[in-house]
Formats: C-alpha cells, sequence, structure tokens
C-alpha cells in the first residue's frame, strides 16, 4: 500500500520510469517489424530502424530525469539495463535470424552484455558501485551506431554503405571484448582497495 512507502522513497510511477518501460516495449516491436519485413528494405525495415534510433536516443534521459527529480527507484534500477540489453539485444537477434549478421557476433556481445549486468548487480549487493568507464561509455555509442546502421535499408542497398557499417561492427565488438574486460579489472581493483582499507582500520 502507498500508505506503507516510507517517505523518502519515490513512487514508481513517475515519467523516468514510463520512458524505460516504453523502451522495453519497443524492443520486440523493431523484432516483429525486422522479420516481418524479411530483409526486403520495405517500410517495415525503415520502422524498425526509427524505433531503435527513438529508444536508444532516449537512453540516459530517464536517467537524467530521475536524478534530477529525484525519482530514483528500484524498478528504475532494475528496468533500465533491461530496456538497454533487450533493445540491442532483440535488434542482434534478428538481424541474425535473417543471416546478415553472424551469430558468433551476437552470441558475443550478448554474452558480454549479460555477463557486465549480472555482475553489476553482484557487486551492488556488496555495496560496490562501479560505475561504466569510459570505454564502455564509447562502446554503447559505437555499438548503437553501428546496430541502427545494419538496420537501416540502406545496408541492403548501397555497398559502401554495408562496408562502413560491418566496420561499425567490428570496431563495436572490439571495444565490446575491451571494455567488458576493463571493467571486470577495475570491478577487482576496487574491490581489494576496499579490502585493504577496511583491514587496516579495523
Amino acid at each position: 500500500m502507498a500508505a506503507d512507502r516510507p517517505m523518502n522513497e519515490p513512487s514508481p510511477w513517475n515519467l523516468p520510469n514510463a520512458i524505460t518501460v516504453v523502451r522495453i516495449l519497443f524492443a520486440p516491436a523493431v523484432l516483429w517489424l525486422l522479420l516481418a519485413d524479411a530483409s526486403q528494405g520495405g517500410a517495415a525495415r525503415w520502422w524498425a530502424t526509427v524505433l531503435f534510433i527513438v529508444a536508444m536516443a532516449s537512453d540516459g534521459i530517464d536517467g537524467h530525469l530521475a536524478r534530477a527529480w529525484g525519482q530514483i527507484t528500484d524498478f528504475g534500477k532494475l528496468a533500465d539495463p533491461i530496456a538497454d540489453k533487450g533493445m540491442t539485444g532483440l535488434a542482434l537477434i534478428g538481424l541474425s535470424l535473417l543471416g546478415e549478421i553472424w551469430w558468433w557476433v551476437t552470441a558475443l556481445i550478448l554474452l558480454r552484455e549479460v555477463g557486465i549486468t549480472v555482475y553489476r548487480f553482484v557487486a551492488l549487493r556488496h555495496h560496490l558501485v562501479l560505475p561504466a568507464g569510459r570505454a564502455g561509455k564509447i562502446k554503447t555509442v559505437v555499438q548503437s551506431v553501428a546496430i541502427a546502421c545494419a538496420l537501416a535499408p540502406l545496408v541492403l542497398q548501397l555497398h559502401w554503405f554495408a562496408v562502413t557499417t560491418w566496420v561499425l561492427i567490428g570496431l563495436a565488438l572490439v571495444l565490446t571484448v575491451y571494455s567488458g574486460a576493463a571493467y571486470v579489472v577495475d570491478g577487482v581493483r576496487e574491490h581489494r582497495a576496499r579490502t585493504l582499507t577496511e583491514g587496516s582500520h579495523s
């Protein structure tokens, strides 16, 4: 009941969470439109591209509003990474189902994204906050641009656009692996530093 909620805990019914939910709903819509088009490069493919771009462009807006308005909730913390990974994951799976992106590329990216998300939650349970590093932020931008290009019908029509898209996918793949490894290394270092600090104070 609302009356039982602590005064300092904001309601999950707010605009930032609504934006996150819309992003989550966009993900299966992108997959459906992509598969419905079946690599024909028609209107459905264009709509899938537009929805993906809108969803990824809104990434960060919900978090910014939640912090600015004091509306950070447990639901938002859980739903935000689900929205991000769901959108990129389903888009990649759809492209692989159509045979436009190799399955091993999709599998490697998804393995990294899911693995780091789980690692972040485990670290959070131990009161260890691990913010995304510079490499991770660059990876997110390059990955989003690469997938958007791969979704765009132009990749099926223009050779130079297809080549550019594959270069971006390759760069995104390298950054995905590198940033994931760097994140884990930073986490281990932070944990060791905290352990040493706590030990010196005991």
